[in-house]
């Protein structure tokens, strides 16, 4: 069968001048449908916008579309001009918010949700289209109805039995790929889930509470596929399992490979194993995206963080001295008042991170904070779910908070930090990186208009 897999636009455009990832997940579907013959294409829309003329163009019998929480309204409208187009093709939808909430995708225009890990899923359901089978049998989907039929949960495979993904299918769009100033980029996943139980995340939930991980000598075989000098681990936290991670980083050595890494790590994985991360930097790993979220023990107890003020600082240290960079994620709770967006403000700033990514405390769909906090939602609006803009109700006016949150934004980083963050970016970007940090702050500043 042809088969046309979408990666949709952004619902946060302003976001894609910061970083566009490939898109993976697709390239591990395509891989799948490979095995099986069928023909398959991956359309990204981040980068080509007239999806439709693509659609025209190849014809495909089956379409199928991710999303995250912020882009549902946008893959729904997308599946009914996919319709419009031709009745016949079949439209399949996954992804994380598919998986958490697959009911607000019970809509005529789509004839199948997947729920959970897909590759496995998709190629049973274009079985079941060929031999004009029901789809009842197969686990993990949602069928849409007058009410969602959900079939039962599928158990997520061991990983090492996945295929690798066909980058083959984004051939064209590779050069693309970036995250900061490290571009092109390839992206690997080596783990899923993660051994922590942060209230906001959603991502040990989804593999039923495992921390699930792929045999280092199978990474090093996928590793010595990848053409693009820099590549980004995707795990959802790439060091909790360090023996596994040191025994990589061995191999890699071993094996000559010479890229540039990018990947996740927790604060207290850090203070345990900075020998770990000294190996790293010897193999290239140049940067290190770090969840401090906040400047208070009292609120990382809170949202089940399980680390303290004190590590933030050993870890933030443990990496400066090893000249590794630090990408820091701190979480703007809606209640704070004008002081605590002080208090914040100097916090990061006593870290000494080289790029600090603020966000506003979201309770995403299949969090704990989402089952304790939705009686409390100030918006059914999806395109409010970007980090951006608040869901919550703010104990400060919200013109005022989002003042105050444009303001952090500004001062968080000493400006010679910055520009010198600035100076890793090729000359002919650093411009129209500064610009896009200027524009990311005024929609900040007006994002109570999304509430008028």
């Amino acid at each position: 069968m042809k088969v046309m897999l979408i990666q949709p636009p952004s619902a946060s455009k302003h976001m894609d001048t910061f970083f566009m990832h490939e898109p993976l997940a697709l390239e591990y579907l395509g891989a799948g449908l490979k095995q099986d013959n069928h023909d398959v294409v991956i359309f990204d829309a981040r980068l080509e916008s007239d999806y439709e003329a693509a659609l025209r163009s190849y014809q495909p019998q089956v379409v199928g579309l991710t999303a995250f929480t912020n882009q549902l309204s946008l893959v729904k409208e997308m599946a009914s001009r996919i319709k419009a187009i031709n009745p016949s093709i079949f439209i399949v939808v996954g992804g994380h918010h598919a998986t958490v909430k697959a009911e607000d995708f019970n809509v005529k225009d789509i004839d199948l949700v997947v729920r959970g890990e897909g590759v496995t899923a998709l190629r049973e359901i274009l079985q079941c289209l060929e031999s004009k089978k029901g789809f009842d049998s197969i686990l993990g989907l949602g069928i849409p109805g007058s009410e969602m039929y959900l079939t039962p949960s599928r158990p997520h495979p061991n990983l090492d039995e996945l295929p690798i993904p066909d980058r083959s299918l984004t051939i064209k769009y590779r050069k693309d790929y970036f995250e900061e100033w490290m571009k092109p980029i390839a992206s690997i996943r080596t783990s899923l889930g993660c051994i922590n139980r942060c209230t906001y995340c959603a991502l040990w939930a989804l593999t039923g509470g495992k921390y699930l991980t792929r045999k280092p000598e199978l990474i090093i075989k996928e590793l010595q596929s990848i053409e693009e000098p820099n590549v980004f681990f995707c795990d959802d936290e790439s060091m909790c399992d360090w023996q596994r991670m040191d025994k990589l980083a061995d191999l890699i050595s071993k094996s000559g490979i010479k890229k540039k890494y990018y990947l996740y790590a927790r604060v207290d994985t850090i203070v345990k194993h900075p020998n770990l991360f000294a190996k790293w930097k010897d193999i290239g790993l140049a940067e290190v995206f770090i969840g401090f979220e906040s400047f208070t023990n009292q609120q990382l107890n809170d949202l089940k963080k399980n680390i303290t003020i004190e590590q933030q600082y050993k870890a933030a240290k443990i990496l400066n001295d090893l000249k590794i960079g630090v990408a820091g994620s701190f979480m703007v709770d809606p209640s704070y008042t004008r002081e605590d967006f002080r208090e914040l403000t100097a916090h990061i700033r006593s870290l000494k991170v080289d790029l600090v990514i603020c966000s506003i405390l979201t309770p995403l769909p299949g969090t704990q904070l989402y089952e304790s906090k939705k009686a409390e939602l100030i918006t059914d609006k999806p395109e409010a779910y970007d980090f951006l803009h608040t869901v919550l109700p703010t104990k400060l006016p919200l013109k005022q908070f989002y003042s105050e949150f444009s303001r952090l934004v500004i001062k968080a980083t000493p400006l010679l930090t910055y520009l010198k963050f600035i100076g890793k970016y090729k000359k002919g970007t650093r411009l129209r990186t500064l610009l896009n940090s200027s524009k990311i702050i005024k929609i900040i500043r007006n994002g109570y208009r999304l509430h008028e």
